[in-house]
């Protein structure tokens, strides 16, 4: 499972309950998940699906979301696709060829396609894997978002009877769980019940008067930074959107009076980073994935604590510092009252008042607002202070006077460090890497957090990778961003520390372990890609044979070289070396660039000499 999770995901160590979970599914056992937004859900099942034979289905009512996962997936080489309305007939029947001849390891499908004359004698024919149901609360009429698409999901069970499924939300109450077990006829299954606590998300409320300036502050202290903005009504978001414009920054609105395709574009430029603000009604959020949202700002009050904590959860998903802010006001609810006045049945005005009254409570709190959250959703906090929200650590409020600088080195305003320690990255190789991010995300049309998030940007800024082999040690690059994206990023990084003298550094976790070890060797995974590019290698098989042996390109093949080379400096590579006329040409160049960036060795070689062949020698010239 480790290996399976950094080959894929990049990542080294789970987060809490996700081991215990996967287990559980590759036991072929009934699961139900309740982990808040950002606690690391998706991973539940996409690491078994690729552990387990046949195709994972995964059904979901989230179309955007849909695709941005399958976009993260195929870029961490794991093939997945979707099958929803979005998607043309055409293409709807060739993904269902690729998911009958195994060539899917995730297939994601809206819950209405169970409907859909023929789709269920098509899923016969797959070799099931396991079943996800994602926002599995919308089979629950006691839930906040029932779908009644979702009551088909129950003949899933009566189909697949020996098939682990696994039911996933976000917020569900006990009644909700135990309806979601009932509903989906699972067998046995075992609730897993995750912390509701975020601790990377900051907490303040700071009074509505001059609510423009309060804003202009806090986008100040993000600049270039991603930011959500919930207004009350259609009105306030365009003011506040036109308004920012007005001051320079990029923003955009989102709510129901756009017509769809507006939405979506502006969705879209948002997601994309092409703009950094978003200014909308509660109408925007779900399905979005965007990691790296550093601020987001209530400018209304919320209708409840839950409306509120899904909101500010869309905060820090990447587990970077983030800021939640509450700009509280009476009048604000005098306007939840006059339409929880117009609600006909009784019951129901009565439970939105409630709801009310809680939000009011906690923007008048004058203990913890973290103990305020956890407590509201049954949780006990076992400390009285949490150090990160305005009461406890009062200098949260000062948002004018924030010291920009070290507000940009700690990623949120004061007191969050000692909860989320940062990183102390280099903020100018970070900008430059993030600007080369943007150009491969805009290469391939995905989002740009779907090629490296922030945190693993940060990590490259930390530690300076010289050579795949030591870049595969940062979080959140597996083998397949490694080959794809690497040296992109790794020529960035060696061109900035040679301009600035800053040699590479050694993550902690991967420090020597003797005196003797001067470089950690990563471990090659058996049966990883790269395994199978070292049995060609050690049958003496030409690099072109191996390229079309594997389905590759040569770079592709030379990358895998590279981490070889490095993870087994025995490995006998000889009779790939250059010819040696070339050879000692390609080593001159090297030697008179001082560095090993390959565009000024090109430079001086001219056209004559591939970047493949530079990139293969730069192997041999390392190992002299």
């Amino acid at each position: 499972m480790k290996n399976a999770l950094k080959r894929y995901f990049g990542y080294t160590e789970f987060r809490p309950l996700q081991q215990d979970i996967i287990e559980r599914v590759m036991d072929g056992k009934d699961s139900v998940v309740l982990m808040p937004t950002g606690g690391g859900k998706s991973l539940c099942f996409q690491l078994p699906a690729t552990m387990r034979e046949g195709t994972a289905l995964v059904i979901s009512p989230l179309i955007s979301l849909m695709k941005d996962q399958v976009d993260a997936l195929c870029a961490n080489g794991i093939a997945a696709a979707c099958i929803n309305s979005t998607i043309s007939t055409d293409e709807a029947r060739s993904i269902a060829h690729r998911a009958r001849q195994g060539e899917l390891k995730i297939l994601y499908i809206a819950p209405e396609r169970l409907s859909v004359p023929g789709f269920e004698d098509f899923l016969r024919t797959l070799r099931v894997s396991l079943i996800a149901v994602d926002e599995a609360h919308c089979i629950s009429e006691w839930g906040h978002d029932f779908r009644p698409d979702y009551r088909n999901l129950k003949s899933l069970r009566q189909k697949f009877p020996r098939i682990p499924i696994i039911a996933l939300t976000a917020t569900a109450t006990k009644k909700v769980r135990e309806d979601i077990v009932k509903q989906l006829d699972l067998d046995d299954a075992r609730t897993f019940v995750s912390s509701f606590n975020r601790p990377n998300l900051s907490y303040a409320v700071i009074p509505k008067k001059d609510s423009m300036r309060s804003i202009l502050a806090l986008l100040g202290t993000h600049k270039g930074e991603s930011a959500i903005i919930y207004c009350f009504s259609r009105t306030d978001t365009e003011q506040v959107a036109g308004q920012l414009a007005q001051h320079g920054f990029q923003a955009a609105a989102y709510h129901a009076g756009l017509t769809a395709d507006a939405r979506r574009e502006n969705q879209e430029r948002f997601i994309r980073d092409e703009i950094d603000i978003m200014v909308a009604t509660i109408a925007f959020g779900m399905g979005i994935n965007k990691p790296d949202v550093r601020l987001v700002i209530h400018h209304s009050l919320p209708k409840s604590i839950e409306g509120y904590y899904q909101e500010t959860g869309r905060a820090g998903r990447d587990g970077l510092p983030a800021q939640c802010v509450l700009m509280f006001s009476y009048a604000d609810k005098i306007k939840q009252d006059f339409f929880i006045n117009k609600i006909d049945d009784r019951a129901e005005q009565k439970k939105a008042r409630e709801k009310l009254a809680d939000v009011l409570r906690y923007g008048d709190l004058s203990s913890c607002r973290r103990v305020f959250l956890l407590r509201y959703f049954n949780e006990q906090y076992d400390q009285d202070q949490c150090g990160n929200c305005d009461v406890c650590r009062p200098t949260l409020k000062e948002i004018a006077q924030v010291d920009d600088a070290r507000v940009r080195r700690s990623g949120s305003v004061r007191g969050g460090e000692h909860v989320v320690a940062p990183l102390d990255y280099d903020a100018a190789l970070f900008e430059h890497l993030r600007t080369v991010r943007m150009q491969e995300a805009a290469a391939l049309n995905v989002p740009p957090y779907v090629v490296f998030g922030d945190k693993t940007l940060q990590e490259m800024a930390t530690y300076f990778p010289h050579n795949p082999a030591t870049l595969l040690h940062i979080t959140g690059v597996g083998e397949r961003k490694c080959t794809q994206f690497g040296e992109k990023f790794l020529e960035v990084i060696r061109w900035y520390a040679k301009e600035n003298n800053i040699q590479e550094k050694t993550k902690p976790s991967d420090a020597p372990t003797t005196a003797h070890r001067t470089q950690v060797r990563p471990y090659v995974y058996t049966g990883s890609t790269y395994d199978g590019t070292r049995r060609l290698i050690l049958q003496k098989i030409p690099l072109a044979e191996i390229a079309q042996r594997r389905g590759l390109t040569p770079g592709t093949i030379i990358a895998h070289i590279e981490i070889l080379a490095t993870a087994d400096p025995d490995l006998d590579i000889a009779y790939l070396r250059p010819p040696q006329g070339r050879f000692d040409a390609i080593a001159a160049a090297f030697a008179q660039t001082g560095g090993t960036a390959l565009a000024p060795v090109r430079e001086i070689l001219g056209e004559g000499y591939a970047y493949d062949e530079l990139r293969l020698a730069r192997v041999f010239i390392s190992r002299e």
